[in-house]
C-alpha cells in the first residue's frame, strides 16, 4: 500500500507540482541520514514524512517535499511530493527536487535511515524492491539500467556506502520480481503490484503560504540534502 499525502497529514504545497508529460529514465535511491530507528509503526512513518516536508519547505524554502516517494524502516511506503501518485498512475513524472540538475528525468525514493555501514532492515528492503518493480512496470524501465544511487548523479554520499553497494542486489531482486506471474498481470491490468494501492483522486487543499536528511559533501540546491512489504519474496543473499 502506498499511503497518499492526506494519510500522513501533509501540508499544502506552496503551489501544485509540475507534471511532465513523459516518463523518468532513472529511479534514484536515497537515504535520509537519520538515526536507524527501531520504531516501525505507522505513526512513526507519518511523522517522518511530516519532518521531511517541514525541513524542505521551512529550511530549504522549497514548494514541497523534494522526493516523490518515501519508505520507512518498517517498510511503509508514502507519497512524497504532491501529485506524485497521480503522475505515476498516468505514466508521467512529477518534477521533484531530489537530484540536482537531474530532476527533469528522474524519480526519487527516500529510504529512512543511515546506511554508511549498516544494511537496511528487511521490511524496508522488501518494500524498496516492490516499489522499484512497480515503477519499472509503470514506466517500462529495465532495473539494470534504471536503478541508480543519488551519488551517481550528484556529489553526495547518499545513499550511504552500504546501501550503494547493495544496488546490484536491488537490481537483481527487482528483475526477479518482474519475472513473476503477478508482475505480468500488473503490466496487463495497468495497476500497481499486490500490496500497493492506487492513489485516490487528487484533492490537495488550496495553496498557502528533528531535521532529517541526506549526508552530502556539498549542499544541493535542488537535492534532498537531508543531514521490504512483499512477504515471501526470494531475496538475493547479501554479503556482509
Amino acid at each position: 500500500m502506498v499511503h497518499p499525502r492526506p494519510d500522513w497529514k501533509a501540508r499544502p504545497p506552496r503551489r501544485p507540482a509540475t507534471i511532465l508529460n513523459k516518463a523518468p529514465d532513472r529511479i534514484v535511491v536515497h537515504h535520509t541520514s537519520t538515526p536507524n530507528s527501531p520504531d516501525t509503526s505507522l505513526e512513526h512513518a507519518y511523522r517522518l514524512s511530516r519532518d521531511i516536508q517541514r525541513f524542505h519547505m521551512d529550511a530549504r524554502g522549497w514548494d514541497d517535499t523534494g522526493q516523490q516517494l518515501t519508505i520507512s524502516r518498517g517498510g511503509i511506503v508514502m507519497e512524497g511530493r504532491n501529485r506524485s501518485l497521480r503522475a505515476i498512475r498516468s505514466g508521467k513524472l512529477v518534477l521533484g527536487a531530489q537530484a540536482l540538475n537531474h530532476n527533469s528525468h528522474t524519480i526519487g525514493i527516500e529510504n529512512e535511515g543511515t546506511y554508511g555501514s549498516e544494511d537496511p532492515p528487511d521490511a524496508l528492503w522488501s518494500a524498496l524492491v516492490e516499489v522499484c518493480a512497480w515503477l519499472c512496470v509503470r514506466y517500462d524501465l529495465h532495473p539494470a539500467a534504471a536503478i541508480v544511487g543519488h551519488r551517481d548523479l550528484t556529489d553526495t554520499d547518499c545513499p550511504g556506502d552500504r546501501l550503494y553497494a547493495l544496488l546490484p542486489d536491488l537490481r537483481s531482486d527487482v528483475a526477479l520480481r518482474l519475472s513473476s506471474p503477478d508482475a505480468l498481470a500488473v503490466a496487463e491490468d495497468e495497476g500497481p503490484p499486490p500490496g500497493l494501492l492506487g492513489d485516490p483522486p487528487f484533492t490537495e487543499p488550496a495553496s498557502r503560504s528533528s531535521r532529517p536528511g541526506t549526508a552530502s559533501r556539498r549542499p544541493d540546491a535542488e537535492g534532498l540534502s537531508l543531514p521490504r512489504s512483499l512477504k515471501g519474496f526470494p531475496r538475493t543473499k547479501r554479503a556482509h
